[in-house]
């Protein structure tokens, strides 16, 4: 929304995503006319009334006028000196509210107000700010009638949204075993087919490329979720603690076990400022030692921009930040540098240096030295404006939620008494080892679990699914808070471990673990090259885990007859099957403490 803010005055009339029309739907009007298809898109931007406007425009030069519905009330830019006079800080970190320029300030709106479009007759409904969730439960309101008081019912209509959400990430796209995904090049978008008790499945095109499981569909499910017994949306709180996963069918799982409780009273409100400019450069580094130097050409490349800084009066940066890519340095594991160190590329690095000045010349005195500075290789790249975000809750009464649709305007009514408490919840609990369990040996965590990460602003969260569920207890007593904090304590600022929390998810045999003040920021302001946390699982899944020696997971090295051909002319993406299996590897499995294989060397693991 930041972004969108930040280019609509140089396009008059826009501000809302530039390829939704010209891409998405533009091409797909008439057969969407044709099939009697409604579409509910969150495509609007800070300008979704400029979104329907265009879009009304291209479908009559095609001969076509569909009923277009807008839903706004989400654009809180009229009461920023509101909320600056009254002091409200972000709900995280405590951070005051900006002075700085403000870019976007917008409410997340629910479902409710897309159900009302739907019940008024629109064939397309175009949002501004909502919750990605919304756009699957405002259809499912409008089609079974779901009242706001049935909470089971809509946490689990939330539950589908939030694994759509995500297109082709419940399909494969990001799965721990990769390698087992078919046909990433033609990979299926994922298909929900609801039903009015609240049950699903989820699926996909029959013919597509890509893989619905127990484990793709555990992952998103964990996706950017805090405490998964009290997921907020505005509809619903919702607690995804119970959920089961049943594979009923190839690339076919039956979603059940979600239930619900009565939403807050509050609206979570995103504010986008600016309050710096950034700069990054990436600078190939080959040869001998390749790593270390592009650490010291890193180390040297910021010095000499902080003198030519300095020489012109200008203050230094606000902070600077190093990868070394192709090696492990941002896998983790702050208490065992081998570990990190054993994959460098020796032969072939890079280094990657945001970094954040403090006004536009700051920035422009780097870009224009480190082209000579880095010996002709790259230059910088200007970053742009450093953004923030500062989120803040809002009473929903304050919020008037509308439909426009054929020229009118209606307020939609939206339930603004929240009986959420905390007090109800029945927390989960993490299962212990046995206490006779015999004895150990370590295997990396990826030999017992899936894992998936993903940020929420300043914080990331990495959720952990048992392969089975005898394998939980043992994930659980490696992965404490206190172990959890230290393995990403490379990640802070001060590289002081992070707090931590962890939550139990029964159902899916599994922990969710929310890592606090981690991201440099969040995605809008972190210097970091994964500001988004998507590689966090990475980390985890790197990370040793006792298993005790009768129901140890056994290994097989790769050999080249299980490692897929390369692709051809005639055949752009072999099939990809899953690992053969030999003996057991005792030696290996005992050995993978001191020395944790490359993920390439390794296939899944089996019980014996």
């Amino acid at each position: 929304m930041g972004l969108l803010a930040m280019l609509a005055p140089a396009n008059p009339g826009g501000g809302y995503a530039p390829d939704f029309i010209p891409v998405h739907i533009g091409p797909c009007l008439a057969e969407i006319a044709r099939q009697g298809v409604r579409v509910v898109v969150n495509a609007g931007g800070v300008n979704p009334h400029g979104c329907a406007a265009e879009l009304a425009r291209v479908a009559a030069e095609q001969g076509l006028s569909p009923r277009i519905a807008v839903v706004d009330g989400d654009d809180l830019m009229g009461r920023l000196g509101e909320f600056r006079a009254a002091g409200v800080r972000d709900m995280f970190s405590g951070a005051a509210f900006p002075a700085a320029t403000v870019d976007s300030m917008n409410a997340y709106l629910g479902a409710f107000p897309i159900a009302a479009a739907l019940a008024r007759g629109a064939e397309i409904v175009i949002t501004g700010r909502v919750v990605d969730s919304a756009l699957v439960l405002g259809p499912l309101i409008h089609e079974f009638g779901w009242t706001p008081d049935a909470h089971d019912l809509l946490a689990a209509g939330t539950l589908a949204g939030h694994l759509l959400e995500c297109g082709t990430q419940v399909t494969g796209g990001t799965f721990t075993d990769w390698r087992t995904v078919p046909a990433w090049n033609r990979i299926g978008y994922p298909i929900a087919e609801c039903r009015a008790d609240g049950s699903f499945v989820v699926t996909k095109a029959a013919g597509t490329g890509g893989l619905v499981s127990r484990g793709t569909v555990a992952e998103q499910l964990v996706y950017e979720v805090g405490d998964p017994q009290a997921y907020f949306v505005p509809d619903v709180s919702c607690d995804f603690s119970a959920v089961q996963l049943e594979e009923i069918g190839p690339d076919r799982v039956r979603v059940s076990g979600v239930r619900g409780r009565p939403p807050t009273a509050s609206y979570k409100v995103c504010t986008i400022h600016r309050h710096s400019w950034r700069v990054s450069a990436l600078q190939p580094i080959v040869g001998l030692e390749a790593a270390a130097k592009a650490e010291r050409q890193a180390a040297a490349l910021i010095e000499r921009s902080r003198r030519l800084l300095a020489q012109a009066g200008l203050g230094d940066w606000s902070r600077t930040h190093v990868e070394v890519l192709g090696t492990e340095g941002t896998l983790g594991g702050a208490g065992a540098p081998p570990r990190r160190a054993r994959g460098a590329a020796a032969h072939r690095a890079g280094a990657r240096r945001p970094a954040r000045g403090r006004d536009l010349h700051a920035r422009a005195a780097q870009l224009d030295r480190l082209d000579v500075a880095g010996h002709r290789d790259r230059p910088g790249q200007p970053g742009g404006a450093g953004a923030g975000a500062v989120l803040v809750l809002v009473d929903k009464a304050t919020v008037e939620a509308a439909v426009t649709i054929d020229g009118q305007r209606h307020a939609v009514s939206v339930p603004a008494a929240g009986d959420f408490d905390s007090a109800r919840i029945e927390r989960a609990a993490v299962p212990a080892p046995p206490p006779e369990a015999g004895p150990l040996v370590e295997v990396p965590l990826v030999g017992l679990a899936w894992a998936r990460s993903g940020d929420k602003g300043n914080l990331f969260n990495v959720g952990v699914i048992a392969r089975r569920a005898e394998f939980l207890p043992w994930i659980a007593a490696a992965l404490t808070s206190a172990a959890v904090a230290d393995w990403y304590r490379h990640d802070t600022d001060d590289g002081v471990p992070p707090r931590v929390e962890r939550h139990a998810l029964p159902g899916l045999h599994a922990l969710n673990l929310v890592v606090h003040e981690a991201l440099g920021g969040g995605i809008t302001s972190s210097p970091r090259l994964d500001s988004v946390a998507r590689a966090r699982r990475s980390s985890c899944c790197a990370s040793p885990s006792p298993s005790p020696l009768r129901s140890r997971p056994s290994w097989t090295r790769a050999c080249s007859t299980s490692i897929p051909p390369a692709p051809t002319r005639g055949n752009p993406e072999p099939r990809l099957e899953a690992p053969r299996w030999t003996k057991p590897c005792l030696t290996c499995c005992a050995g993978c403490a001191r020395s944790p294989p490359r993920a390439a060397c390794w296939s899944a693991p089996r019980s014996t």
